[in-house]
């Protein structure tokens, strides 16, 4: 038996591909009676910085949580990079609403962006130097080095966001998927994520960000996408 973090759930991307395509996609939470996400097709490029847009209950978050292989595919196609979901499960970074996570789990700051490593060491495999320096390397980026044996639950909302992006970011993921990540956080913290999500256009990567906030989104996404 393989286990999800075995680091043996590798395939390399097909060339030329698009970071996502959809055709047809229809998605169902388990034991809902109807689809919550109904005939989605679209492409995404690679390096590209894609805005969510919708009410709620549109689908932006199935949509991630799809994509992220956290919700089965009812009908119709989904690859990323060309290839199935999970088919690398490294190349996807998943990061959830902040009000979906449990802060009262008594965990430090550092031990939680740690987690994003384990896709890359497995279950049964020690962090080793390299992998805190990269932890502690993310957190300074981010302005929250000096958090990092604080529990999270002792955070502002902001350093919460801050540390949930440093745990996506670890996983040195190809496409990152973000839910709401500036819900009810402060300017500076809101300046930071886009600060990064710059940054990681540059390096290649692919966004995907689900947003109510409207505000310059032509000004810090290339594509907007309505649901």
């Amino acid at each position: 038996m393989l286990l999800s973090y075995s680091g043996r759930h590798h395939a390399e991307a097909v060339p030329y591909a698009p970071a996502l395509e959809t055709a047809g996609l229809a998605v169902r939470y388990p034991g809902a009676p109807d689809v919550a996400l109904h005939d989605v097709t679209l492409s995404v490029q690679a390096a590209t910085r894609v805005a969510l847009v919708g009410p709620n209950g549109s689908g932006k978050s199935t949509l991630l949580k799809a994509v992220a292989g956290l919700l089965p595919v009812e009908a119709g196609k989904l690859l990323i990079y060309g290839l199935r979901v999970g088919a690398c499960h490294h190349r996807v970074a998943y990061l959830p609403q902040r009000g979906e996570l449990d802060w009262r789990f008594p965990i430090t700051v550092q031990r939680l962006v740690l987690t994003g490593r384990y896709v890359h060491l497995g279950w049964l495999r020690r962090p080793r130097a390299a992998d805190f320096a990269q932890v502690h390397a993310t957190l300074d980026r981010l302005g929250i080095g000096h958090l990092a044996h604080k529990q999270v639950g002792e955070l502002s909302g902001g350093q919460q966001q801050r540390a949930l992006l440093a745990r996506a970011l670890v996983q040195e993921a190809d496409m990152l998927l973000l839910d709401e990540p500036f819900n009810a956080v402060d300017d500076g913290t809101r300046s930071t994520i886009l600060q990064v999500l710059r940054e990681l256009k540059g390096q290649g990567k692919t966004l995907l960000v689900a947003t109510h906030d409207m505000s310059r989104i032509a000004e810090h996404f290339d594509r907007v996408i309505e649901l």
